[in-house]
């Protein structure tokens, strides 16, 4: 397997040698002094990034000296961000870099405490109130993390009495979440309503059942099927949780979500709505939306939520803002997916196979490792910042650049990066 540039042939990598103790455990020998299995996975990740490194294909954790919207400096090299989740291109806007700074100068930089207790100001209950409008529930919750949002609500929802279905290529956030809660997962197939529909029928009628789902899928940027999904919940009786961490901004005519992409009106559609503020919105954290009875329960039992700091007041402040300028500025969503379909459609045309997005996540499928990791680099090299994605995180055999488009790209810019992909597939012999 190709682990950034490093052929790992597990264990024969040199000088390293696997051996078992007496209790079956796994242990390591590396210079001639033994290590426990801590210590050897440690030290074969060390030696997997340095590999990396030292043929310059490693695309981890660049760091950016100089951000302007699109444009940034990476050791010193103008790029063109094609990688950025600043699907709206919010960050910098005039209107939220005041919002931070008037609750900067108001509340200072941080809470010193846990919502629960005595880190819940002002600012944190305007978010919340403007996240329920603008999702149309009754009310929400904000945690310090997407990822918080989604271990934690799931925890809190669901014990080993209950059943969870759950879409194969859902987030990890989600996975991580239907683990910890102790109840029995069910996984479909993706996008699959008639597998879905297969699950819920054999399950027992009398257990609460949970479905939960991204709304667009971060690796694949393809949209569920939310209105079958939801005729099947409403038919075998079950909840929907739905994670619109890359949709809010993005889907429907105005950015307000899923449900606006599908012209859904139904509020009882979706009984858990979860985001998070640092993709289209241009801050940090996650929230959960839905009724007051469940938002309610959630804040006294979703323990990131009671044992977390809370989100710090400038955040909070240019998160609320952010929401706002999107629903004034609805040109931006049009520039956005009128820029999705122009890069989608370039793409297609040069042969390139981006699997079944509508969205600005585009995969740029290459198929083999190494050859991703090339094209990265040449990227990179003409001005290009993209990131590739290997497996596990894909399906094997499916290794990609995953680019994204924003609201902030022009025609050339576009083009420019088109023209870059083309030549780094023709080298690579993804492109003939």
């Amino acid at each position: 397997m190709w682990i950034w540039g490093l052929r790992v042939q597990f264990p024969s990598l040199t000088p390293l040698n696997l051996l078992m103790n007496d209790n079956g455990m796994q242990k390591a020998t590396i210079l001639g002094k033994e290590k426990n299995a801590i210590e050897t996975r440690v030290d074969l990740m060390d030696k997997r990034v340095q590999r990396g490194k030292d043929r310059g294909v490693y695309a981890f954790m660049q760091v950016s000296d100089k951000v302007d919207g699109i444009h940034l400096e990476v050791d010193g090299r103008p790029m063109i961000q094609f990688s950025s989740y600043s699907y709206l291109d919010l960050n910098g806007h005039p209107r939220i870099q005041e919002a931070a700074k008037k609750s900067l100068e108001e509340f200072g930089t941080g809470t010193h405490g846990v919502r629960f207790l005595a880190g819940t100001l002002r600012v944190h209950i305007e978010l919340e109130q403007t996240i329920a409008r603008f999702k149309q529930t009754e009310e929400a919750m904000t945690l310090p993390s997407g990822y918080a949002a989604n271990l934690g609500t799931l925890a809190a929802l669901l014990n080993r009495n209950d059943i969870v279905i759950s879409d194969k290529l859902n987030h990890a956030s989600i996975v991580d979440g239907c683990r910890i809660s102790g109840a029995e997962i069910k996984r479909f197939d993706h996008n699959d309503m008639e597998a879905l529909e297969r699950a819920l029928a054999e399950s027992p009628e009398e257990a609460t059942k949970l479905i939960v789902t991204d709304a667009v899928f971060s690796m694949d940027g393809d949209i569920i099927n939310l209105p079958e999904m939801v005729r099947l919940k409403k038919k075998y009786d079950a909840m929907l949780m739905v994670d619109e961490a890359h949709s809010l901004g993005v889907l429907g005519e105005t950015g307000h979500g899923i449900e606006e992409y599908f012209g859904m009106v139904d509020p009882e559609a979706i009984d858990v709505k979860m985001g998070t503020m640092s993709k289209a919105i241009p801050s940090v954290g996650g929230y959960i939306a839905g009724s007051r009875k469940l938002i309610n329960y959630l804040k006294h039992t979703v323990r990131p939520f009671i044992f977390s700091a809370a989100l710090p007041p400038a955040s909070a402040a240019a998160a609320k803002a952010a929401f706002e300028v999107i629903e004034s500025e609805p040109e931006r969503v049009k520039k956005l997916r009128l820029n999705t379909e122009y890069f989608i459609s370039g793409l297609k045309k040069r042969g390139f196979n981006t699997l079944n997005t509508k969205t600005p996540i585009v995969p740029i499928v290459v198929g083999h490792e190494y050859n991703t990791y090339t094209m990265t680099r040449i990227a990179a090299e003409e001005g290009i910042f993209a990131v590739p994605v290997i497996a596990p995180a894909v399906p094997a055999g499916t290794d990609r650049i995953r680019a994204t488009v924003t609201a902030g790209h022009s025609i050339p810019d576009i083009d420019r990066a088109l023209g870059v992909f083309e030549k780094a597939g023709k080298q690579v012999g993804v492109l003939f």
